[in-house]
């Protein structure tokens, strides 16, 4: 049975281990075409749910599909869904070869798709190694491998950027980018705000396995505008007109406003009404980072005391 359009649909998904809630009710769909991030500090639930989607965990209710099946209901699961959960999942005895030839045959995949994405990965030079002395960069690599080994339509990855390298960080970004640009589903977790600015397109926060934010990261930056920067040779009169508009407006050295409380197009909207000339208008957010943590605080297993920097 195959899977079609690659659409993951989380939907009420609860799961407890003793007295810890994992997952409280968690709903989501991810849709093909786009990198999504799933975020939230260590603990929130992301491992959880990428396993029961997987089939390697069980909900205590709800349901999680992947393009409307149940991952367990496909034959050869490799050409459907490839995952990334555990770097250290493979025999240490085996070499990478060894490792993606055993998965290929499993699911009916050629030995020739097996150099191709060990040449794609940039382990070849080490194919023929035992994965024991893997450092976790290149266990990641090897991961990374066994994932797109059926060409399949669908991605889940689990902070793949562990271990890797700058150089290695940039190529699994520009991977997982490619992936989303010719129409396939990536879900790729992570608890770094920073890291997932430079790669999501859409983004799921969770907290205590529960959702506390679904947003493309272009409308989540716009969400945390902070303020407007503005210069015009009538800053002044300028200042007075955005006052009355309910906005603040603080005068800056150089014909330079710092505006708050209005967005850019209005700024620019109530200017032009007046006759008023802007040289500069441009929208400063806060910190994608702070404002992550902040949204998460709560829900983080450990926190730190702020730094005493004296």
């Amino acid at each position: 049975m195959a899977i079609v359009d690659g659409v993951i649909e989380v939907n009420e998904l609860c799961k407890s281990y003793g007295r810890t809630t994992a997952l409280d009710s968690l709903s989501f769909v991810v849709k093909p075409g786009q990198v999504t991030g799933f975020l939230g500090p260590n603990g929130a639930g992301k491992s959880t749910t990428m396993r029961i989607v997987l089939g390697l965990d069980r909900q205590a209710s709800g349901i999680a599909e992947v393009g409307g099946r149940r991952y367990a209901s496909v034959s050869r699961p490799l050409r459907e869904v490839g995952a990334l959960l555990d770097a250290g999942s493979a025999h240490p005895g085996r070499s990478a070869f060894s490792h993606l030839h055993c998965l290929a045959r499993s699911n009916g995949i050629g030995r020739g798709r097996v150099s191709e994405v060990i040449e794609q990965v940039g382990i070849a030079g080490v194919a023929n190694k035992r994965v024991g002395g893997f450092s976790l960069g290149m266990r990641q690599r090897l991961g990374i491998a066994a994932a797109l080994l059926g060409d399949p339509a669908t991605f889940l990855f689990d902070e793949p950027v562990n271990g890797l390298d700058p150089e290695g960080i940039r190529w699994i970004r520009e991977l997982m980018r490619s992936l989303a640009a010719q129409g396939r589903t990536v879900l790729v977790s992570s608890h770094l705000m920073s890291e997932m600015a430079l790669t999501a397109d859409h983004v799921l926060i969770i907290g205590r396995g529960k959702l506390i934010m679904e947003s493309s990261m272009d409308a989540l930056a716009r969400r945390f505008a902070r303020d407007v920067f503005v210069r015009s040779p009538r800053a002044r009169d300028l200042a007075d007109l955005l006052s009355k508009a309910g906005a603040k407006a603080t005068l800056l050295p150089g014909d330079a406003l710092e505006v708050s409380g209005i967005d850019a197009p209005k700024i620019a909207g109530l200017a032009a009404g007046h006759r008023l000339p802007v040289h500069e208008l441009t929208p400063r957010s806060a910190s994608l980072e702070d404002a992550y943590l902040q949204m998460t605080r709560e829900s983080a297993e450990y926190l730190a005391p702020k730094a005493d920097v004296r």
